[in-house]
């Protein structure tokens, strides 16, 4: 018992009930037992740690990966034949195809010699994914003792109510057991039993009780504060290593992990980078941004009028109407100037979430900040619905209302910053390919393409033979500047191996 209690900490209420329900291995006990509570509250990890510091006979299955009846039920009727038969016999696979081949078979499996006079288990694990199937199973494992007249237990583990299980034509009540979310104390006292053996204690609870004092209003899930435990140790510790600071010194400690802690408080639950990167970015000091993961958007690609729409969206859903003359037209007259604030406009829009706005509204925006003319065609629209279907944009109201439909922005300011600065605008990308002893004379001051304005070069492939590419903005320079430069580039460079590959145009 004392060995358990090391093992299992902060749930000793929920251990003790269970143990009174298992009883001894002889008695016959509960025929179901229904365990509910939020993600990460130790259901499946006190659930199976009692059955296997107890010895217990059980057999866990995983629902998710049992998605159909026959799968479930035949990974069953396995694990049980595999703890049925010796160690030196080979078990045969079993097949079952329903419910009442299920009963049959376990009453034949059930009857081996270690499985007598023994209370079988039967853990299934995400439970809810059982209501998807048919009718008559979740009532037939509810009451499979009773079915089979065998000594058999069936843990039902779900992260939902039992209410919502219950089928309407009745059955029968399991116990039900709650396991309620961690507190911080909780969180602190499992959290610390992790601490590194060459660090004390008293030291690593320091630092959890850091990590929770930055994370615990936005998080309270225990699998992911121990993935940010782990990973921003090594960060908090690094004085202490170097020999700048001791272990009591925490003021210091704690000026060096605040910045990673920050970084980390934006991508928590993403998991967007992967643990090495993340100890890169921490040993070369760098911002998580240069990592192009979800948040960054840098991946999503639209189409040309699509960015435009999108950014149209943004300023229409977190700029007043009435500001629209002011920014968006030209000549938009005399327009007298006031320091009076309604109460609700000294918050930041930013704060108060986007606002619905109609679509004429969104069209007028989009033809002021396009340089070209655009017609109200049906690829505008289209490229709207795409939007919307994509949830860069939301839908308010009904489809059939009569007024026009509204949209909401749903994206964030760092999505459309990375959408307005694209790169690629107004940009005409040359591609190059020659051997590598002939890069300098291509990169050199003498090719007429590097003496034009808004130049960018960048190598995507270095070898033997490199591809070098370099970008003009066409729209400063003009098309036939850069032609008559590629020209002279071909023509008076004299670089007979180096072959020209073709021109990308990036509107």
């Amino acid at each position: 018992m004392a060995h358990l209690e090391n093992l299992v900490l902060c749930r000793e209420s929920q251990v003790s009930t269970l143990q009174s329900l298992f009883g001894e291995r002889h008695h016959f006990s509960f025929p179901s037992i229904f365990i509910y509570g939020h993600t990460a509250s130790g259901k499946t990890y006190v659930t199976q740690t009692l059955l296997k510091t107890l010895e217990l006979p059980h057999v866990f299955v995983n629902c998710v990966e049992c998605f159909t009846l026959r799968l479930l039920l035949e990974q069953i009727l396995n694990k049980l034949n595999h703890l049925s038969s010796s160690e030196d016999a080979c078990p045969t696979h079993i097949t079952c195809e329903t419910f009442n081949d299920f009963v049959r078979l376990f009453k034949q499996v059930t009857k081996a010699e270690s499985l007598k006079d023994q209370t079988v288990y039967i853990v299934l694990d995400k439970a809810e994914y059982l209501r998807d199937m048919e009718a008559n199973l979740l009532p037939g494992f509810l009451r499979l003792q009773e079915l089979t007249d065998r000594n058999v237990t069936v843990i039902l583990l779900s992260e939902i109510v039992w209410e919502k299980f219950r089928p309407n034509t009745g059955c029968f009540e399991p116990f039900v057991l709650y396991f309620p979310d961690y507190s911080i104390g909780n969180l602190q006292k499992i959290l610390s039993h992790d601490h590194p053996p060459e660090y004390s204690a008293d030291f690593y609870a320091a630092y959890i009780n850091i990590l929770l004092g930055v994370f615990y209003t936005v998080c309270r899930d225990l699998k992911e504060l121990r993935h940010l435990a782990v990973l921003n140790f090594p960060k908090y510790c690094e004085p202490v290593v170097k020999g700048e600071a001791s272990e009591r010194d925490t003021r210091k400690l704690w000026r060096n992990v605040e910045p990673h802690l920050k970084k980390a408080m934006q991508t928590v639950y993403l998991r967007e980078i992967s643990s090495s990167q993340w100890e890169k970015i921490q040993k070369d000091d760098t911002d998580p941004g240069q990592l192009k993961g979800l948040s960054a958007y840098t991946h999503v690609e639209l189409p040309y009028y699509s960015k435009f729409i999108l950014i149209a969206a943004y300023l229409a859903s977190y700029n007043p109407a009435r500001t629209d003359k002011r920014f968006f037209l030209k000549h938009h007259g005399k327009i007298k100037k006031t320091n009076f604030l309604k109460k609700h406009e000294k918050t930041s829009n930013h704060l108060l979430g986007p606002k619905p706005f109609p679509l004429d509204r969104l069209l007028a925006i989009l033809y002021s900040i396009v340089d070209s003319r655009v017609a109200a065609t049906a690829n505008i629209f289209s490229q709207i619905t795409s939007l919307v279907t994509l949830q860069l944009l939301t839908l308010v109201g009904h489809d059939d209302q009569l007024d026009g439909p509204k949209y909401k922005c749903t994206v964030s300011l760092d999505f459309i910053r990375a959408i307005a600065s694209w790169p690629g605008r107004g940009g005409l990308w040359l591609y190059w390919i020659c051997p590598d002893r002939c890069r300098p004379s291509v990169e050199s001051d003498e090719n007429p393409l590097i003496g034009l304005g808004g130049c960018e070069q960048k190598t995507i492939y270095q070898g033997p033979w490199s591809i070098w590419t370099q970008r003009v903005n066409y729209k400063q320079q003009g098309l036939s500047t850069i032609c008559s430069a590629l020209n002279d580039v071909i023509l008076t460079l004299k670089l007979p191996e180096t072959h020209y590959l073709g021109l990308h145009f990036a509107l």
